[in-house]
């Protein structure tokens, strides 16, 4: 499943309660107990969707989704979670940003209904691929590294995909220019498969994960998630 959702909400009993019925809907899940551990989530996983309750240690889920709100990914749909009823508190979470508003205590299969409805607003907009903090989003040929966008041109982007679509296995350069070169009119030399994978190097490469494209020697090249 390319849709991965964020739950933050400290109540484990909740925490687990949620993830089960995400989890036999095929959605991936990943958990944060606090705010602070809710960021570092959201870089690395580059959720679609974050479940968020505002009662939350440390920084609290307002904050939070004001911070989401503030990053070059907007994107991202939240569906806020309290045990506020007041009107005006839902009317609050929704203008710091939140698409969708639940009152606790709440039954499993309402959330699901919720999550569902958003998604289908929102959901065909965040479907991609994700390795340690790198993103790659086809429909709005978009790539984030921990949630700042990297500027690719069309062969960057389409090397990159075609890598990221296929982790681990091997590409020779011949094959790499079928790829990004389909209908080439004149003859793609070998170094200008070279070229553009350097400067792709350049573009995606961090402190964790410094070459996520490797040379096979003899071989060609492959893309380690």
């Amino acid at each position: 499943m390319d849709q991965t959702i964020l739950v933050v909400e400290d109540d484990q009993m909740i925490r687990n309660l949620i993830k089960i019925y995400l989890e036999k809907t095929n959605y991936e899940v990943v958990e944060a107990v606090d705010g602070e551990e809710a960021k570092e989530a959201f870089l690395k996983h580059q959720p679609c969707l974050i479940i968020l309750d505002l009662m939350l240690p440390k920084i609290t889920g307002e904050e939070f989704c004001v911070w989401v709100r503030q990053r070059e990914q907007h994107d991202v749909s939240i569906i806020m979670l309290s045990a506020k009823v007041q009107v005006e508190d839902k009317v609050n979470g929704l203008r710091l940003g939140a698409d969708d508003y639940l009152t606790k205590p709440f039954e499993p299969e309402e959330l699901l209904a919720h999550v569902e409805a958003v998604l289908r607003r929102t959901g065909q907009y965040c479907k991609k691929i994700t390795y340690n903090g790198l993103s790659i989003k086809v429909r709005k040929g978009e790539v984030l590294l921990y949630g700042k966008q990297v500027n690719l041109t069309k062969h960057e982007f389409n090397l990159l995909y075609h890598f990221m679509s296929h982790p681990n296995q091997v590409f020779t350069r011949d094959q790499l220019v079928e790829q990004i070169y389909p209908n080439k009119e004149h003859e793609v030399l070998d170094r200008t498969i070279d070229a553009h994978i350097k400067k792709l190097r350049e573009k995606i490469k961090d402190q964790q994960k410094p070459k996520r494209i490797q040379t096979v020697r003899g071989m060609g090249y492959k893309f380690a998630p």
